[in-house]
């Protein structure tokens, strides 16, 4: 496993600009020759079927019988899926932009992570899964140390570790109620009344606080995090939610920098209706504990707002007393060029907790001193994470930071950004605001159905993409997604296009 792993390592570099060219449509970047220093797969996308092809359709059929295959689209082979190549099980090679909802730092295979999976010493740490937070095992200790809290967020001292997007922002919340609760009476003591009435589910012991979050905004779908999602009713229909503020997000309007007087007033705005609801809520009852809030509303459509807005909203939480949570799950690891998005802001002080998983392989949210319980079992579940994962992390920031993975990020950013507008000054009748940070980037499609379409396009000539919002198309590519790759799905995703009328 290991030694097939490692030969797209060794493959010659060669320009495959040659052969796009012959097809016309697909010129629209030059790829340039790749260095024989980069690890890299191989050529490029390999189609031999439609997608899902004929071996998908039968296994879908067969798990079909098992549980809901409605969102499946395709099956896979990971044992021959390379770097930013996925492999289908029907032999279909696909340039991969999308990497299982940006959750693939380096590649897939990555030799330096097979190896680490293929040493005697980290057997123990796959066969035995430890319940974290009663058994931790002894190089648990060292390896936060060395993976996660090497990449801390600035004054965040402490890390909780966990198991995926969503139970992260979900025992954050619940720290941000402790936390909160311990401020109001002073002490974090409960009164006897407060425990007995806990348990039925009635105040004081369960008081009436609130998480304020923002139209458009994605923290998961288990039921706290959901009364904070807002993007498709698909996700909360039927289900019970709680009373809990939501502000509107900044709607900016592209380009930039010709609406800077516009979309200031509308970020006032909307930073207006932020304190409103704070005061309201408070009146209601209902007072404020946290607000949280993604530096790139990601599900919901790609919606940026300026470093300002981020920074004056620091400052009505400290204002009002709220603890700011910064949902970094699928911005943070590195994507927008700085390991955290929210780097971008220039806060000394940016957050109170922030929230990750996805690139960053576990779940988990850093926080601060003071969010920490000062009794056992309060932020608690069986398995706390999983070992295997932070064992993995380690090698992965060493990988982004010897192979300077972020800067490569920053280079091919640039390119997708820039291909992206010219795109969308080639095909004005169907693309429209280009944005993007590093290789985090999206652009609107005219509508929903087309952008579907584009899609399942774009995927049958050999490119992976996936949709946000109402009619975006997300970037998400892994952090090895050199500039050749950038070229190259320019190219493909051009082609595509240009079959729409």
């Amino acid at each position: 496993m290991l030694n097939s792993a490692l030969t797209w390592r060794s493959v010659l570099s060669l320009r495959v600009s040659s052969r796009l060219s012959a097809q016309g449509t697909r010129q629209i970047s030059q790829v340039p020759l790749k260095n024989l220093n980069e690890d890299f797969e191989c050529e490029g996308p390999c189609m031999r079927t439609e997608v899902p092809g004929p071996k998908s359709k039968a296994l879908q059929k067969q798990l079909g019988e098992m549980q809901s295959v409605m969102s499946v689209n395709f099956f896979c082979d990971y044992e021959k899926s390379r770097g930013n190549y996925l492999v289908d099980v029907d032999g279909n090679r696909m340039l991969d932009v999308y990497t299982q909802i940006a959750s693939i730092p380096i590649g897939y295979n990555h030799p330096a992570l097979i190896k680490v999976m293929m040493n005697p010493q980290n057997m123990s740490t796959l066969v035995n899964r430890s319940a974290l937070g009663m058994l931790p095992p002894k190089e648990f200790t060292g390896k936060l140390g060395e993976g996660l809290l090497s990449v801390a967020p600035k004054g965040l001292s402490r890390v909780q570790t966990m198991a995926c997007g969503s139970c992260s922002n979900e025992n954050a919340y619940k720290s941000i109620f402790i936390w909160y609760r311990t401020k109001q009476r002073g002490h974090s003591d409960p009164t006897p009344e407060e425990s007995t009435t806990s348990v039925i589910n009635q105040a004081p012991g369960c008081p009436d606080l609130s998480i304020l979050s923002f139209m458009g905004g994605f923290h998961g779908r288990t039921l706290g995090c959901l009364a904070t999602t807002h993007t498709k009713a698909i996700q909360k229909l039927d289900v019970p939610s709680f009373d809990w503020p939501i502000a509107p997000f900044p709607r900016l309007r592209y380009p930039l920098e010709q609406y800077e007087r516009e979309n200031a007033q509308e970020e006032s705005r909307c930073l207006e209706e932020v304190e409103d609801l704070i005061t309201k809520w408070a009146l209601k009852g209902k007072p404020v504990a946290g607000i949280v809030i993604e530096p790139i509303q990601a599900e919901g459509g790609d919606n940026h707002a300026s470093p300002e807005f981020f920074r004056k909203l620091r400052g009505i939480t400290k204002k009002h007393g709220c603890a700011f949570l910064v949902d970094e799950v699928q911005t943070g690891g590195g994507a927008t060029g700085k390991f955290w998005a929210h780097e971008h802001w220039g806060l000394g002080d940016p957050a109170d907790i922030v929230s990750f998983s996805k690139k960053m392989l576990t779940g988990g949210f850093y926080y601060k001193d003071s969010f920490q319980p000062d009794k056992p079992m309060r932020i608690f579940n069986t398995w706390m994470g999983d070992h295997t994962r932070n064992v993995l992390l380690s090698e992965v920031l060493r990988v982004i930071k010897t192979e300077n993975l972020l800067e490569e990020v920053k280079q091919s950013g640039k390119v997708m950004l820039q291909g992206l507008y010219e795109l969308q000054e080639k095909y004005p009748h169907l693309l429209s605001k280009a944005r993007g940070l590093g290789t985090f980037c999206a652009i609107d499609v005219k509508d929903e159905d087309t952008r579907n379409k584009l899609i399942i396009k774009a995927r049958n000539k050999g490119v992976v993409l996936g949709g946000c919002g109402d009619r975006s198309i997300r970037f998400r590519p892994a952090l090895v997604f050199k500039r050749h790759h950038t070229h190259l799905f320019l190219n493909i995703f051009n082609e595509a296009l240009a079959e729409f009328k």
